[in-house]
């Protein structure tokens, strides 16, 4: 037999599941890859002008800025606060951040329809798109982060001049790191606030920006704690507990204000009543609220928990979850209500995403083997066993089993309740939409609509855009899209707008209360007329 055969059956023999999990994935992400940059998105994804953001911005750039959050927190937190004891997990944390921006970075190359043209934002100035800022931020991060990376090259090459250098304006560094992180980690919010007739109202707010901003802070130090978590799992690296403890008491505080500004949020704007509703957008929201925050945040809170591996991993990767549910929420599912689509990725928009995040993987496995990412071991005493040394799990096998059980229920709940495709709505007289002038800016609006009477009913109502925008102040998010879907004009009304929901207090009673408008029990000629 051939002697390369031979190697080769010899490898494939040493393979793990796991390394055979990840070769077929890397594979059928580089089937799609060729794909797409052979024939475009339209032959990979099932994206269209009217849902042309989907799993690609939601999850790969979204998510992964996000959770590449943990670099600048921890960095700042050795080398501007002076906290050195956070030293040995800070060198993990920005290897993280740096494999996270470089791939976010990839995944652009994949959502852009012309990708050779990455550079544009870079060279033709618009200062005042907020597209523009982002670009130039994850820009200069990423730079900033290779910088910071590049100590550990210098290193492990013993070049003993650079490193000086290095080591000279590493704090500055850090410093524009952390400007510079903060900026594009809440731009992104911002990136959705100027979409306010399209995103849901449970998500929309003027507060994104920070939203954003104190979601990666806390999905941050949540990964910083998982990665450090499957280090020690798969690389046997030393686990530094009283660390990443110290890690999830922070936590319990961000998770804690995120939550606080969150109901401050919903109650200010009017929309607590959408956190009640029986929708796919509701139990999505509970999803990532329940999750990803509250059940992190009371978990984190006993100290049993904190000082159990277990309970340290199960936390963090409860929150890690809950952060990518919030921004899935906001790029896909608080979106496809206005969109008028439904949206569903294709497999090969799966496969490009989790070849991305399995070459991350196999890139920190390399930098760990080559690198002096992790501080050496300490040798335990002589003649103690190094076992006696590890931590035993404060969390009983019951409980632990109790928790992922919980877990498990969750994500079923979340999936079960994605929204489904529906089928096409049957066909309406056009309507021509008309130009009102409402304050200073010219609005088009459709024209009045008269909804169909039933039996009973006390005679038609007649929905007039005008009248509702007048009083608005041109505010279409008032309605849209968290009471009303937004139509194609001479779509007719979806949705079940019905006598027995007004009267529960849903849809127009949200504002026809007797408070800030006339009640829908004051008198039936209001809205009936003949």
């Amino acid at each position: 037999m051939n002697a390369h055969l031979v190697a080769l059956q010899k490898t494939l023999g040493r393979l793990t599941l796991w390394q055979g999990v990840l070769l077929a994935v890397l594979a059928a992400g580089l089937y799609a890859t060729v794909l797409r940059f052979a024939q475009g998105l339209g032959a990979v994804t099932h994206l269209s002008d009217a849902f042309p953001w989907g799993l690609w911005i939601g999850f790969d750039v979204l998510v992964g800025v996000g959770l590449a959050a943990g670099g600048f927190v921890v960095a700042a937190t050795v080398h501007v606060f002076r906290l050195e004891r956070y030293e040995p997990i800070a060198r993990p944390a920005v290897l993280t951040a740096f494999l996270g921006y470089v791939l976010v970075i990839v995944a652009l190359l994949f959502d852009l329809g012309l990708p050779y043209r990455i550079w544009h934002p870079l060279v033709m100035w618009n200062p005042h798109s907020v597209m523009f800022e982002v670009a130039w931020c994850v820009t200069l991060y990423t730079t900033v982060l290779a910088l910071e990376f590049l100590p550990l090259v210098l290193e492990r090459f013993h070049l003993e001049k650079p490193l000086k250098v290095m080591r000279a304006v590493f704090v500055p560094l850090v410093i524009v790191g952390v400007l510079l992180s903060t900026l594009h980690q809440s731009s992104l919010g911002s990136l959705y606030v100027i979409v306010p007739d399209k995103l849901h109202g449970l998500w929309y707010t003027p507060l994104l920006p920070v939203f954003f901003f104190l979601s990666a802070v806390a999905g941050g130090l949540a990964m910083t704690i998982f990665e450090s978590f499957m280090s020690y799992r798969a690389f046997g690296k030393r686990l530094e507990h009283d660390l990443l403890a110290g890690l999830a008491r922070i936590l319990v505080v961000v998770l804690a204000v995120y939550a606080l500004i969150k109901a401050q949020d919903l109650y200010g704007r009017g929309s607590l009543h959408l956190v009640w509703a029986l929708s796919p957008e509701s139990v999505l929201f509970w999803g990532e609220i329940g999750l990803g925050v509250l059940l992190p945040m009371a978990l984190f809170s006993v100290p049993q928990v904190r000082a159990s591996e277990r309970g340290l991993f199960f936390g963090a990767l409860l929150t890690v979850m809950g952060f990518i549910v919030n921004r899935l929420n906001v790029a896909v599912t608080g979106m496809a209500a206005s969109s008028g689509v439904t949206y569903v990725p294709s497999w090969m928009e799966f496969a490009v995403t989790a070849s991305i995040v399995g070459a991350g993987f196999l890139l920190f496995a390399l930098a760990v083997k080559y690198l002096p990412i992790f501080p050496k071991a300490e040798l335990p005493p002589a003649g103690v066993d190094p076992i006696l040394l590890r931590r035993r799990p404060a969390l009983s096998r019951g409980v632990l089993a109790a928790l992922w059980v919980l877990l498990v229920i969750g994500i079923v709940g979340v999936a079960a309740s994605s929204p489904k495709p529906k089928g096409p709505a049957p066909a309406a007289p056009a309507v021509e939409p008309q130009v009102v002038h409402a304050a200073s800016a010219e609005v088009r609006l459709p024209a009045p609509y008269t909804f169909p009477v039933s039996g009973d009913s006390p005679g038609p109502v007649t929905f007039n855009h005008e009248t509702h925008a007048a009083v608005t102040d041109n505010q279409c998010r008032t309605c849209h899209a968290g009471l009303f879907k937004i139509t194609e004009p001479g779509t007719p009304v979806s949705g079940k707008l019905t006598y027995e929901a007004i009267h529960e207090g849903a849809l127009c009673a949200s504002c026809h209360d007797g408070d800030k408008a006339f009640g829908i029990e004051d008198d039936c000629a209001n809205c009936h007329r003949q």
